[in-house]
């Protein structure tokens, strides 16, 4: 136990970066709380939940709109740092194709699925954000993830979160006109300032990209399955409040959205640590699941500590809410309590399914994530016109521990039988599978 220990602490690159992305995330904790307060107040539970009803149904589709290219950014440059120009250009180009494609598409979608309760215009401006600018933000901070950089990553999701508030604070206090609508159009300013600083952030840190127009065949297969890993896991964490809009009320998905909003929060040291090990998972996992399931091990007992604590907290100081957010929220404490087991749950499947993705399993992880996201809109039609907000909970608890115990499953039958090696640069993305050697 001391010896499993002590090296980790040794491993003092990994403990450098957490630590870079611990403060980042302090920093961006306190700016996410300050908007997530001003905007809660200024627009209430209706406007709010029509706010974050978009949103939601916008962070379904957003992985696809970088169709994967974050992770195959990281996986490629971790292993071949000499390729970066080629790889930061070639995401950016998958970027700017896919993201204009799903603003059209989640267009149609909203038409149908808000039946008119969300403005169409509110709908665009969060569609334009976050399927097209937000997309920079996200490939500049993996670009300094595969090089280990996480203090340049930090500084990404500080300027993202630290313009939101800004804009948030001149929302509550120099607008008269506080819409959901007028919100998404201070929001899409916030994230064009951070991706135009993401983008000549990376450019002037790693070089600038090598522009070669076009999509590579097996990075559009190997990109789908990425997008659909991280889709199906955003339609697991944010469909239920999407359907609470449809199936319920405004006010049902406000309440729950803030509640939602905390338990967020409150993973973001779990998120600083998981962005300080994805490279290393890759470094691990090309020697197999074995190997990346005991570098996930030896994560484990911190991450999970933390869990454990973080949510016993958020459920013992749950009353408190009304009183931070507002009276208007008092229905959120009670979601609050509920939902606070997902730090821990959530804690233990994100580190067991980098497993997997650093082994190169990425194909087993989203179909595990798409089969769970299937139970949860499933259930969530089943127990949200019961049940309200207290189904969707219901249903986000039982989601999250059937895929840990998925994860667990298939990486317990896969560990001692098989070995993924691949080797993008040569082979186009070839995956060969051959047989673990037995100890």
């Amino acid at each position: 136990m001391y010896t499993r220990w002590t090296r980790w602490l040794e491993d003092n690159e990994v403990v450098r970066n957490t630590a870079a992305m611990s403060a980042g995330g302090g920093v961006r904790l306190l700016f996410q709380a300050l908007y997530f307060i001003l905007i809660a107040r200024c627009l209430g539970p209706g406007q709010y939940g029509a706010f974050v009803g978009a949103v939601s149904l916008v962070a379904v589709l957003s992985p696809f709109a970088i169709w994967g290219a974050d992770g195959i950014l990281v996986r490629d440059v971790a292993r071949h740092r000499d390729r970066f120009a080629e790889c930061w250009g070639n995401a950016i180009c998958t970027a700017a194709v896919f993201g204009a494609l799903l603003v059209g598409v989640v267009l149609v979608l909203s038409s149908y699925i808000f039946s008119g309760k969300a403005p169409l215009v509110l709908v665009l401006l969060v569609a334009i954000s976050d399927l097209l600018f937000s997309g920079i933000v996200t490939l500049a901070s993996h670009a300094f993830t595969a090089f280990e950089m996480l203090g340049r990553t930090a500084q990404i999701g500080i300027i993202l979160t630290g313009s939101r508030a800004i804009c948030a604070v001149v929302m509550y206090f120099f607008l008269s006109c506080s819409s959901a609508t007028s919100w998404a159009v201070l929001y899409l300013g916030s994230t064009v300032i951070a991706a135009f600083y993401s983008y000549v952030a990376v450019s002037r840190k790693l070089g600038r990209p090598r522009w070669r127009w076009g999509l590579k065949r097996y990075h559009v297969k190997e990109g789908f399955f990425f997008s659909l890993s991280l889709s199906s896991q955003s339609i697991y964490n944010n469909i239920d409040k999407t359907m609470l809009v449809r199936l319920a009320t405004l006010e049902a998905a406000g309440i729950y959205a803030t509640a939602y909003r905390i338990i967020d929060l409150a993973l973001q040291p779990v998120s600083s640590l998981l962005y300080a090990t994805y490279a290393r998972f890759f470094q691990h996992g090309s020697r197999g699941i074995a190997n990346s399931a005991r570098y996930a091990r030896r994560l484990m007992p911190f991450a999970a500590g933390y869990g454990l604590l973080a949510g016993i907290f958020l459920f013992l100081c749950a009353p408190l809410l009304p009183t931070v957010v507002g009276a208007r929220y008092s229905g959120a404490q009670s979601v609050l309590r509920w939902l606070s087991p997902l730090i821990f749950i959530r804690t233990i499947h994100y580190l067991l399914s980098n497993s997997l993705t650093g082994a190169d399993l990425q194909r087993l992880r989203s179909i595990l994530q798409l089969s769970v996201a299937a139970f949860n809109v499933l259930i969530n039609l089943w127990l949200i016109p019961l049940y309200s907000w207290r189904g969707a909970a219901w249903g986000s608890l039982a989601s999250d521990t059937l895929l840990g115990i998925s994860v667990a499953v298939a990486i317990l039958l896969l560990k001692d039988t098989v070995k993924i090696q691949t080797d993008t640069a040569s082979t186009g993305g070839t995956l060969r599978v051959v047989p673990e050697p037995t100890p």
